[in-house]
């Protein structure tokens, strides 16, 4: 975050001035603004540069600080992070299981996250990867008819297995 400027921090040669109830004072000079702040024994605190002449407000520069910091906390903790969770498929790999794994990629996609689907190939089942892309595509389609998917990267061979990443639609 960056920190606003505020007194002798502030290169402007005229300012609008805002009280600290929010009333608006009017366009000062920058002398006149910092005056007007001492004799009140407050700060001149700059709210904005982006306009002609900028903002200043009237008021405790360390109450400010904490208003920001305060603002910026309830942002982020309105906002959620999507994760990428791993399912795990083994080769060898039951229709129970598949149903279990289903129900928990469902409750993943329905909170928001992506899923990574993930069947390690291990020896020779590394030269039957055909029977694992088998499993991995009876695995989206179980989970099809409960949801619907988008593929965010295909079925991809890697060197330790089979993996794909979906999410929900």
């Amino acid at each position: 975050m960056n920190k606003p400027l505020y007194n002798n921090q502030i290169r402007a040669n005229e300012v609008r001035l805002v009280a600290e109830d929010g009333q608006q004072l009017g366009v000062f000079t920058l002398p006149q603004a910092l005056e007007t702040a001492r004799e009140k024994g407050i700060d001149l605190i700059m709210v904005t540069d982006k306009v002609s002449p900028p903002i200043c407000k009237l008021g405790d520069y360390g109450k400010y600080l904490y208003s920001l910091q305060k603002k910026e906390r309830k942002n982020l903790a309105g906002s959620k992070q999507s994760e990428t969770k791993n399912i795990r498929l083994t080769f060898n790999i039951s229709d129970n299981d598949i149903a279990t794994r289903v129900n928990a990629a469902e409750k993943f996609l329905n909170k928001g996250d992506k899923i990574n689907i993930e069947l390690r190939l291990r020896g020779r089942e590394k030269s039957l990867a055909d029977f694992g892309i088998q499993r991995v595509n009876k695995f989206i389609e179980i989970l099809k008819t409960k949801l619907e998917i988008k593929i965010d990267r295909e079925l991809k061979k890697e060197p330790k297995g089979l993996s794909m990443i979906i999410s929900k639609k």
